[in-house]
């Protein structure tokens, strides 16, 4: 196997839940050696589900086996002085340190930047946090919630005109932020020399997903003259067709406005009359009669499988695409013809299916190959290997509970 693209980066990660497990996820995914440093009781998404049967288990954590493939685990209290110390002693011999703990915490922990840079000038700390290193809220409690809804992006795209927004279920924050930690974090490694050294990558999950989901459309603009978009439910009010449609078995996402993209959906639907009237060959028009045409074209889709509206309108030219379930997202062809769904053996959950890599890097390709680590499952070898730590303040260290 070709080595992977990130093969000889180091990285201690000191991270819960999602957003710096994450990110250093793509570091190890990619190649990069990898040591999460757990506390005692372990990572807090060891006791998210799902579980196998839903009964709760700290080693077989869907969530957590997802977050940290291709990791070491090791556990260290940094509650103790001798844990912070250990943990010092691993940094001297790293390049990057992943880390998602509130400032004040780091800074009481003393662990900020300038303490471990103090240990090893050549650090780069991809700090990654809801709401940054500085400013009003940087010390405040949160979570990826609070940060997706500083960002105004919940008022922008989730709910119904009228009603109240909607939550985001899905983390979008925290895994935009991860991407961004680990984007920006390697253009720190890559760039040391240019400014002589580490540097902290300050991440802000509000403002990572403010710039690149809701920000260059609306916060923007509103700032330049006061306009800014508000979320519209289902669908797109200025154009039609562009909404989601029920059909025989479940339902499909429909884009038709181009008028090579209508044509297409007219001849896979018959051309009807109705749809060669010349008011109708433009999307905004289309869009003011949205309620006479939806219930026209559900007639048709109604008639017809997902799959099958899917593959006759792409083969017209027309965007239309199933809205898989997840269970039917994790049985997909196309999916499995990319490599994308892995299998994966680990000791306590067995064969495991897994997604594959993210990113394709044909020349050195990454993803998950080895398993999710369990609790402390690499203690002795990296703290013999990376801190010099002999057998006898091994014991010890975990005699006092350090380890």
């Amino acid at each position: 196997m070709p080595k992977g693209a990130l093969a000889g980066i180091k990285v201690v990660e000191l991270g819960q839940m999602v957003s710096a497990p994450y990110c250093a996820k793509l570091f190890a995914d990619y190649g990069a050696e990898v040591v999460k440093v757990e506390p005692p009781q372990g990572d807090v998404s060891r006791c998210w589900g799902p579980f196998p049967g839903d009964e709760p288990h700290p080693e077989k954590s869907g969530s957590f086996f997802f977050l940290n493939t291709n990791k070491r685990s090791v556990t260290l209290d940094l509650d103790q002085p001798q844990g912070r110390e250990v943990l010092l002693r691993l940094l001297s011999r790293s390049d990057v340190l992943i880390e998602n703990y509130l400032p004040s915490r780091m800074r009481a922990l003393g662990l900020d930047f300038a303490a471990v840079a103090a240990a090893n000038p050549g650090l780069v700390m991809i700090s990654i946090t809801p709401f940054g290193q500085d400013g009003p809220y940087s010390d405040w409690n949160g979570y990826d919630l609070n940060a997706f809804h500083l960002s105004a992006t919940g008022s922008r795209y989730c709910g119904h005109p009228g009603k109240a927004p909607l939550e985001h279920g899905t983390f979008a924050a925290d895994f935009y932020g991860a991407a961004t930690g680990a984007a920006w974090g390697l253009a720190a490694v890559f760039g040391k020399d240019l400014v002589g050294g580490g540097q902290q990558v300050d991440v802000s999950c509000a403002e990572a997903i403010a710039a690149t989901f809701v920000g260059g459309q609306n916060i923007g603009a509103y700032a330049q003259d006061g306009v800014h978009e508000s979320r519209t439910g289902v669908g797109m009010p200025l154009g039609a067709p562009a909404t989601i449609m029920p059909c025989k078995d479940g339902h499909v996402w429909m884009l038709a406005l181009e008028p090579g993209q209508w044509k297409g959906l007219s001849g896979v639907m018959g051309n009807p009359d109705w749809m060669e009237l010349e008011m109708f060959q433009d999307m905004f028009t289309r869009a003011q009669n949205a309620d006479a045409i939806y219930p026209l074209i559900e007639e048709w889709t109604m008639q017809h499988s997902k799959w099958e509206i899917m593959e006759l309108c792409q083969s017209a030219g027309c965007p239309v695409t199933a809205v898989f379930t997840v269970a039917e997202a994790a049985e997909h062809p196309h999916l499995a013809a990319r490599g994308y769904l892995v299998e994966i053996e680990h000791q306590e959950l067995g064969k495991v299916r897994d997604l594959g890599a993210a990113f394709k890097l044909p020349e050195s390709p990454g993803g998950p190959s080895r398993p999710a680590p369990l609790l402390g499952e690499h203690n002795r070898e990296t703290y013999a290997t990376l801190a010099d730590m002999s057998d006898t303040e091994f014991e010890e260290l975990r005699r006092i509970g350090v380890i």
